[in-house]
């Protein structure tokens, strides 16, 4: 049902006053926030951010642009959520500022230009696949090499820049694609629908067969819906609504069809925004149940993997393994221990602990191309810390952290293999190096 104007706050879905009443302005939040670490301001903290959103609802404030910049800024990270001893639902007003903010805010011609092309290209994998012929031609012919030792990028515009090193590096399996049903192996325990996401699918599609080949496994029958298209994630923490919803319908239609016990997801984004669906869509009487019922069903990789008993047998990896926390997992979804019930299963492999390890990477879905400075700042503060741990690889559970970490490793002069989560399991099961075992100093084997 429409709300009625709320301060400088448009009728539909204004932010809630009862929800930012929840804040008592303890500032247990502040060193949870990455920007308040960064730059100490107040109204870069998600308490200022509420006080500024206070404002707006008693009609205080105006859409300025400094007033866009304060929640620009953010990162939707939600640590702070975790932090908060009080409960305040701080994603859900970052989430009611957003849309107002871009149905009202001035935005320059290009920032605006900027976010419609990656929101033309982002959320529609077949754009993608074909980007990235160009891009293959781009790496594999020596013009990336060519382009970056001439200095040519220092002229292009950061947020440029940000996206050309941000680019992963591609391979066949990339780009692999999945059938329609992978059987289960030996009886089945589970049926479950895979959500194959839009980056994820082109550019990661090697972790999607991973993802299955272990699923499968461990004894469930994988359905993959073939018409299945973006979950809206990216639109929904942009503050692009129409689009969100429009992504939304579309994959329930597409998993209402498939008849699974459990839709499972391997990227960390989008199974925090699949899990808010009945919220997302609640005042859609033609959805809203539907959409409640598939986010009840949607299950995190580790979630799945750490409730089923394993009985595919682990071979040993022989590495020393720093694990990631995303931020959509860890804060968005609350999941923390069974990321590392899971790779505890594996054999010989060491599990280490990255400092500071719930604050962002900077990576926060489309954060680092939209703000390059303070993504710069908080990815290489992330990789020195990686550093400290003297670790082989690095193991997460979101494609965006994987090329965040890769990029800001790569500028203070370091190589270092980036894995999901699922791709060491799969290597464990198999039998086989998760990665091109030259690359370091230690050993795999069944032995």
């Amino acid at each position: 049902m429409a709300q009625q104007p709320s301060g400088i706050f448009d009728e539909h879905h204004p932010p809630s006053p009862e929800l930012v009443d929840d804040c008592v302005h303890c500032g247990f939040c502040l060193p949870a926030c990455p920007t308040y670490v960064l730059w100490g301001q107040e109204m870069d903290s998600p308490r200022g951010r509420i006080y500024l959103t206070r404002m707006g609802l008693e009609g205080r404030a105006a859409f300025t642009k400094s007033y866009l910049e304060h929640f620009d800024a953010c990162l939707g990270c939600m640590a702070c959520v975790t932090a908060c001893p009080s409960g305040v639902k701080y994603g859900a007003l970052i989430e009611a500022v957003r849309p107002q903010l871009e149905r009202h805010a001035p935005r320059s011609f290009s920032d605006r230009l900027f976010r419609q092309a990656i929101f033309a290209l982002f959320p529609y994998p077949a754009r993608l696949r074909a980007l990235t012929w160009p891009l293959r031609i781009y790496q594999r012919t020596g013009l990336q090499r060519l382009i970056r030792s001439s200095g040519l990028l220092k002229l292009m515009p950061q947020r440029i820049q940000a996206m050309e090193s941000l680019a992963p590096s591609l391979s066949p399996a990339s780009s692999a694609r999945l059938p329609a049903v992978i059987p289960a192996q030996g009886t089945r325990r589970l049926r479950v629908g895979l959500l194959l996401g839009c980056v994820q699918r082109v550019f990661f599609g090697n972790v999607n067969a991973a993802t299955a080949r272990v699923l499968s496994a461990e004894g469930c029958e994988v359905i993959v819906p073939q018409r299945q298209g973006c979950c809206g994630a990216l639109m929904v923490h942009a503050g692009q609504e129409k689009q969100a919803l429009a992504a939304a319908r579309q994959l329930i239609d597409a998993f209402d069809e498939a008849d699974v016990d459990v839709i499972v997801t391997n990227a960390a984004g989008c199974g925090s925004t699949l899990k808010e669906y009945g919220y997302l869509l609640r005042d859609d009487p033609q959805y809203a149940a539907r959409a409640a019922a598939l986010a009840a069903r949607c299950r995190d990789i580790s979630e799945v993997l750490a409730d089923l008993e394993p009985q595919a047998p682990r071979h040993p990896v022989h590495l020393r393994v720093a694990y990631h926390d995303a931020c959509h997992l860890q804060h968005g979804q609350g999941i923390t221990t069974q990321p590392r019930r899971v790779l505890s299963t594996i054999p010989s492999l060491a599990l280490l602990e990255i400092p500071e390890g719930s604050l962002c990477c900077g990576s926060a879905g489309i954060y680092n191309l939209i703000e390059p400075e303070p993504a710069h700042a908080l990815g290489a503060r992330k990789a020195r810390n990686i550093l400290a741990t003297d670790a082989d690889a690095v193991a997460s559970s979101n494609p965006g952290c994987l090329l965040q970490l890769r990029k800001e490793l790569e500028e203070i002069g370091h190589t270092m293999p980036m894995l999901h989560l699922v791709e060491l399991v799969d290597a464990s099961i198999r039998g086989v190096p998760p990665f091109d075992p030259s690359k370091v100093k230690t050993t795999f084997g069944r032995g």
